[in-house]
């Protein structure tokens, strides 16, 4: 949640979260800079999850059942795009990465906090070692992406990255949080 607090908050206009889940991050949108937030997961079951976080005196919340990889809004609908430990469960990142380009207008702005591959040589082996069983045990996370780097390749330019080591085993908890502009 920390680093969840130090992201969200930052979110203007109009909004679309990529992987609401349970929807810990919908209390953190300010309000008087949020018009509205479309919040997209693929589960249904966590979506009704994030339904009950939903307050009536809070920022106006849309939430879609769909697919970071077909978002299904027209291009340069959105002026922030949201991700919060998301990306690692997505089955295709590149062309997530590149929706979420595409839905953000001219100088939108992506904003993350990410779990992925640590830049320690040593920590990374191990990463790459034991990813596919805690894929399969945790439910889609890849602990060994290079999160800042599909980033970039998809497009966006870095504006500014915090990157460590959160509290836990350095397997799990190298975090990204940043944000991306879209490009040309």
């Amino acid at each position: 949640m920390q680093e969840r607090r130090k992201i969200v908050p930052r979110a203007i206009g109009r909004v679309l979260e990529v992987g609401v889940g349970s929807g810990l991050n919908l209390d953190l949108y300010d309000s008087d800079r949020v018009d509205r937030v479309w919040a997209l997961d693929p589960c249904r079951t966590l979506l009704d999850r994030a339904l009950e976080r939903t307050r009536p005196d809070g920022v106006d919340v849309r939430l879609l059942a769909g697919s970071a990889e077909d978002i299904p809004f027209d291009d340069s609908a959105f002026d922030t795009v949201v991700s919060t430990y998301t990306m690692c469960t997505i089955p295709n990142l590149g062309r997530a990465l590149g929706e979420m380009r595409r839905v953000l207008r001219r100088g939108g702005r992506l904003l993350f906090s990410e779990h992925g591959l640590s830049p320690d040589g040593r920590v990374a082996r191990w990463q790459r070692w034991v990813s596919p069983c805690w894929c399969f045990l945790s439910g889609g996370c890849n602990v060994n992406r290079p999160i800042e780097r599909s980033i970039e390749d998809a497009g966006f330019r870095m504006l500014g990255v915090d990157a460590a080591y959160l509290p836990g085993p350095r397997l799990l908890t190298y975090t990204s949080t940043g944000t991306a502009a879209r490009g040309h």
